[in-house]
């Protein structure tokens, strides 16, 4: 077996020694704070079918993987019906077929289930095509097949290509996230936080976001080591230059959003900040970054039809604060986070950043854009729920004139008890952030 397969799968040869040798897991060793995801106690176990698990760079979802592998041999799970792959050094789809045909021979042959994971098979060129062949030729019969893959769109339009081939569980396809607000908060304060240490939190959750190892960095150093912001932003200019976008446009897309940060824009007012000439270009760009979970495209509402209103203009928003600070760091070596926490105007796109990424982990998102504008409206239940978003010292009621209108209207905003300013609700924003679910 090629020795690049046997390093991350050392649980073959020492399954009770699986976490100190694994890579992944032994690296764990070193941090202060180690996160286990709820994913790992509802993901697929003991029913065969191909499930699908996607999400952003540099998140953890291989980490993850190796921690479910654990849990799968604590729970009596044969080592040798286990199997990772890489689909980093893994080139077309024949070399695939050929290797998951070489492991699924070496595999246990009694009824028990085998396990293949591969790991960012979007690498793979034409990687559906191995997959597809596979199952319909019944290879998968008594396997459970877990892809992961950070191109979303990639990944779910691929997974259409095999329907009926899924599996009989009743989730097959699981998205990775960064650490929410309250994922944060449980995993450094165990016990029930009380509002000075939320608001402490929440500003420090605004530098690092829900990434783990700027989490862990900020824990041992109360900074972002400048390798961890360029490890994010390597894997993003990586993956535009491998389908075969430029890297001026990059650069160029990504000022723009920034210049616009959290405002009402159209891709031809975008392109007024950028040398590109073809706001489809910019379209082409957001959208990819969308399938990379880097980019949030925060559409108006339609309020009369609970739909994206698809002639308003839109806002951008970076899916975490952390992926705000790594590509400013890419464009402009010398900022400073800290520093830049200062300024009234990033604070509060940072802390809207954190809030409408929050909320849209669950709900379908949007902003209202009428007389006045509302940050949040997020659908549930055949309505919708507005919210707006304060930072600042003091609320002016000039400034809520548009919330007001809507008799479910809330306020999220810093202050330190709840109260209400005429019918309208005003929150501690931190607290709500925290018990929102």
């Amino acid at each position: 077996m090629d020795p690049t397969i046997s390093l991350h799968n050392v649980q073959w040869d020492s399954p009770h020694q699986f976490a100190e040798l694994d890579p992944h897991l032994r690296k764990l060793k070193s941090q202060i704070y180690v996160f286990e995801s709820p994913l790992l106690h509802s993901f697929p176990v003991n029913t065969p079918g191909v499930y699908i698990l996607g999400g952003g760079r540099q998140i953890g979802k291989t980490t993850f993987l190796k921690q479910w592998i654990s849990y799968l041999l604590k729970s009596g799970a044969n080592p040798k019906s286990i199997t990772f792959l890489t689909g980093e050094l893994i080139d077309d789809h024949h070399r695939l077929l050929s290797l998951i045909m070489e492991v699924l021979g070496d595999m246990p042959k009694a009824d028990s289930l085998n396990y293949l994971i591969i790991d960012e098979i979007t690498y793979i060129k034409d990687w559906d095509k191995a997959i597809k062949f596979l199952a319909d030729s019944g290879f998968f019969e008594n396997c459970e097949v877990i892809l992961t893959g950070s191109d979303l769109v990639l990944m779910n339009e691929a997974a259409m290509r095999f329907p009926g081939r899924r599996g009989a569980h009743t989730q097959v396809d699981f998205h990775y996230a960064p650490l929410s607000f309250r994922e944060y908060v449980d995993l450094i304060h165990p016990k029930t936080p009380d509002l000075p240490f939320l608001y402490e939190a929440f500003s420090h959750y605004l530098i690092h976001g829900g990434f783990l190892t700027a989490i862990n960095d900020w824990a041992k150093q109360r900074g972002i080591l400048a390798t961890t912001a360029k490890t994010y932003s390597d894997w993003i200019r990586g993956d535009f230059l491998k389908r075969g976008k430029k890297e001026q446009n990059l650069r160029d897309f990504l000022q723009a959003v920034l210049k616009t940060y959290g405002t009402q824009i159209t891709w031809h007012s975008l392109a007024h900040h950028t040398a590109i000439e073809h706001p489809k270009t910019l379209q082409d760009y957001a959208e990819l970054m969308c399938s990379m979970d880097g980019l949030f495209i925060q559409e108006a509402l339609l309020e009369h039809k609970l739909i994206p209103a698809p002639k308003k203009a839109k806002r951008l928003f970076f899916c975490d604060p952390f992926v705000y600070h790594a590509l400013k760091l890419w464009l402009e070596p010398s900022y400073n986070p800290l520093e830049a926490l200062k300024e009234p105007q990033v604070l509060s796109s940072l802390v809207e950043t954190a809030v409408i990424n929050s909320i849209r982990r669950k709900y379908p998102t949007y902003y209202i854009k009428a007389e006045g504008e509302v940050d949040v409206a997020y659908v549930t239940n055949k309505k919708f729920n507005p919210i707006e978003i304060k930072w600042t010292q003091q609320i002016r009621p000039q400034d809520l004139k548009q919330i007001k209108k809507y008799e479910n209207g809330q306020v999220w905003a810093r202050v330190q008890e709840p109260h209400q300013m005429g019918a309208l609700s005003i929150l501690p924003l931190p607290k709500v952030l925290y018990e929102f679910v």
